[in-house]
């Protein structure tokens, strides 16, 4: 879109604005997500660079990937679940970037994961390579390369949508190597994965218009407990909250949450709240 405003920082889950105006969600109702319309996020880091964006420690241990803090969420479009990531509905098991070599076929969806790292996502054309949306730009590179040393797994399976054919996925990623900053139509390494594979214009920036009602909903899955559920107007503002969830992990999630839960307590006992 080439707008250069600041990014908009996220608020927590204690400030996002409310369905009630007055502030008070209604019993068990959706709360309106965060719009993200000026907003990327940085889900990859420069080589040899820490989460925050400092110089690594070469003597200081990389902290080992814990699938237990993964979130589970499910998405749905109106009544449509249209992604759903779950350790009952798919398998999350991630591996080396050399053994899942072994399992990757030319049109695969590659996600690499990392503690307190956003997920990239890049898409296996075939002869250990894949392309993906690096700092700004289409790339061309070896999975291994791309990989930073991030554990990954194959992710076909995780959004509903009908796939494209193989052949046509891999054009769609080859075709668009070398574009960069303001040639861009996606905000992240998934949207741009996503849209090579199922060939949707809402995984594009602007893709839809953000009028009206919010017909997408992250619900995410708290154990023991019923779902949260955040509604969103696009696919893309969507994408950009479940991917902050998945950075932050799930402990922090379900800890914002249970302080807006808290919150909410608190308003509902002050006096004249009915």
């Amino acid at each position: 879109m080439g707008n250069q405003m600041d990014r908009l920082s996220h608020l927590s889950y204690a400030e996002v604005p409310t369905v009630d105006p007055n502030g008070v969600d209604a019993e068990d109702g959706p709360r309106i997500g965060v719009s993200y319309i000026f907003s990327n996020d940085d889900d990859e880091l420069e080589d040899g660079c820490a989460v925050d964006g400092s110089d690594k420690d070469p003597n200081q241990e990389e902290k080992q990937y814990d699938q237990r803090d993964e979130v589970e969420c499910a998405v749905y479009n109106r009544d449509e679940c249209i992604y759903e990531k779950s350790a009952k509905s798919v398998n999350l098991e991630v591996y080396s970037p050399e053994n899942l070599l072994n399992k990757c076929k030319p049109g695969d969806l590659v996600e690499f994961v990392a503690t307190g790292q956003y997920p990239h996502w890049a898409v296996y054309v075939g002869d250990f390579q894949v392309v993906h949306l690096h700092r700004a730009e289409v790339k061309n590179r070896f999975l291994t390369d791309a990989s930073q040393g991030r554990r990954c797994r194959i992710v076909n399976e995780l959004y509903k949508f009908k796939a494209l054919g193989q052949d046509m996925v891999v054009q769609n990623a080859m075709e668009q190597v070398g574009l960069k900053d303001r040639e861009l139509s996606w905000r992240n390494s998934e949207c741009f994965a996503a849209w090579c594979r199922f060939g949707k214009r809402e995984f594009k920036m602007g893709g839809e218009i953000r009028i009206g009602k919010q017909p997408y909903r992250l619900k995410i899955f708290m154990t023991g407990k019923q779902p949260h559920v955040l509604e969103f107007q696009s696919l893309e503002d969507m994408i950009m909250e479940k991917r902050r969830n998945d950075h932050l992990g799930r402990t922090a999630v379900l800890r914002e949450l249970a302080a807006h839960y808290s919150r909410m307590e608190e308003i509902k006992s002050e006096p004249g709240a009915e």
